[in-house]
């Protein structure tokens, strides 16, 4: 019942391109929130709930497990976020708004050891996905037709979400590489809603990132 849902179709393209129910809604959905999130908007939260439910449901339908097991994890982190975006800390409060946080940067050491363990994370994430289905489990799962990509696009999610939550400048650079590498990712298993989404992502990312400059260098003052 679920898998009809999430296969309704909603027109093709081309006659043989199926445009998914579940794609646009998704792409509704995860627009809002982005789009919220670079104006420093703490309601970027409440809609990146369903964002998360729904996302599950997609990558579930595609066998992307690494994206699939991705989501109660970004689940959690949109919780951490909100509480922290909302309860600053002595000393990190916004001028503008004391119960808000404010934006701030990571060190360039810091900046190395998160790129580093991207990579690190990716590959050792990417080797169990592809065991997973071809080696392990065979015949319980259906292999993940990309493993190595869903891996670099999911760890690089978590850590643009966990700069993100703290309210970090630098996570816009890290959805920027989200962005370009969901777009090879979401053409690569036939997706036709979310290129486009990721492409807009792309757009409203590097709004953002100037955005976000200008309200760290306002706190700085």
């Amino acid at each position: 019942m679920i898998k009809e849902v999430i296969n309704y179709t909603l027109f093709t393209i081309g006659g043989d391109v199926p445009v998914l129910l579940i794609d646009l809604v998704t792409s509704i959905f995860g627009l809002t929130c982005v789009f919220l999130a670079g104006r420093n908007s703490k309601y970027n939260f409440w809609v990146g709930y369903f964002y998360t439910v729904l996302l599950f449901l997609m990558f579930w339908n595609k066998n992307l497990y690494a994206s699939l097991i991705l989501q109660p994890i970004s689940l959690g982190i949109n919780i951490l976020g909100h509480y922290r975006w909302t309860h600053p800390k002595k000393g990190e409060e916004s001028s503008s708004d004391p119960k808000a946080l404010k934006v701030t940067m990571l060190t360039w050491r810091q900046r190395i050891i998160t790129i580093a363990s991207v990579f690190i994370l990716a590959i050792l994430w990417g080797w169990l996905l592809r065991q997973l289905g071809t080696k392990w489990f065979v015949g319980v799962f259906p292999s993940d037709p990309i493993p190595y990509l869903d891996a670099l696009v999911t760890v690089l999610i978590l850590v643009a979400q966990f700069l993100s939550a703290q309210k970090k400048w630098d996570c816009w650079i890290a959805w920027l590489f989200v962005n370009i590498t969901q777009i090879v990712l979401h053409i690569s298993v036939g997706h036709i809603f979310m290129p486009i989404v990721s492409a807009l992502y792309l757009i409203n990312g590097l709004v953002s990132l100037y955005h976000w400059f200008k309200l760290y260098k306002k706190e700085k003052k």
